[in-house]
């Protein structure tokens, strides 16, 4: 074997030598910062909506029910919320909202109710919002609910009793609101414009 072999292979050990040190120097550095899980640092915060109030104004042969919900982390993670009312634990109505995601908009919101109360006897009533995200799988999302129990007094007095009221009207500050009839006269409207648009092609 030559010098010229000799050498090489000198070379070729000082240089395996060499990387396995580097490799054992950075992997074992005693300060070497280390990654920081995404839910340690807080980057990433869980989807929440939070009904932080629910207060009732009773008002002649109506109720509001005034309705205080938060969107965390913010109104920027959610674009429309599914909204149950329920009395007596009997669902009332639902309602899809609208998120606002304007700059100048909160992530505060309040969505009231007005309830028909005309018939409705006299005594403890227990009103019930859940409010959630509806995937197109049905599946509830975020889901959370609250209640609050009436002391009702009817201001008149009806000859016929009925059991739950009517939904008058949903009323929001900064949010819009789209109940389920105004949901379908929506669809019936979409439908209508898609049939005289295929009308419109065939004739052509």
């Amino acid at each position: 074997m030559g010098l010229s072999a000799i050498s090489l292979g000198k070379e070729e050990k000082r240089a395996k030598s060499f990387e396995a040190s580097k490799q054992l120097t950075l992997d074992n550095l005693p300060n070497a910062p280390k990654k920081a899980s995404v839910e340690a640092t807080g980057l990433v915060q869980k989807k929440q909506i939070i009904i932080t109030g629910m207060d009732t104004v009773t008002k002649e042969d109506e109720l509001l029910l005034k309705v205080g919900f938060r969107l965390k982390p913010s109104k920027t993670s959610f674009s429309k919320i599914r909204a149950d009312l329920f009395f007596n634990e009997q669902k009332l109505n639902s309602v899809s909202i609208t998120i606002p995601q304007s700059p100048l908009a909160a992530d505060d919101f309040e969505l009231t109710p007005v309830l028909d109360m005309k018939g409705i006897n006299a005594g403890s009533h227990t009103i019930r919002v859940e409010m959630y995200e509806l995937w197109s799988s049905g599946e509830k999302l975020s889901c959370t609910s609250k209640e609050v129990t009436v002391e009702y007094v009817p201001q008149t007095r009806e000859s016929k009793l009925i059991r739950i009221p009517i939904v008058k009207r949903f009323e929001g500050v900064d949010i819009a609101v789209i109940s389920e009839s105004d949901k379908n006269i929506y669809h019936e409207i979409e439908e209508t414009m898609k049939k005289e648009l295929v009308s419109k092609r065939d004739e052509w």
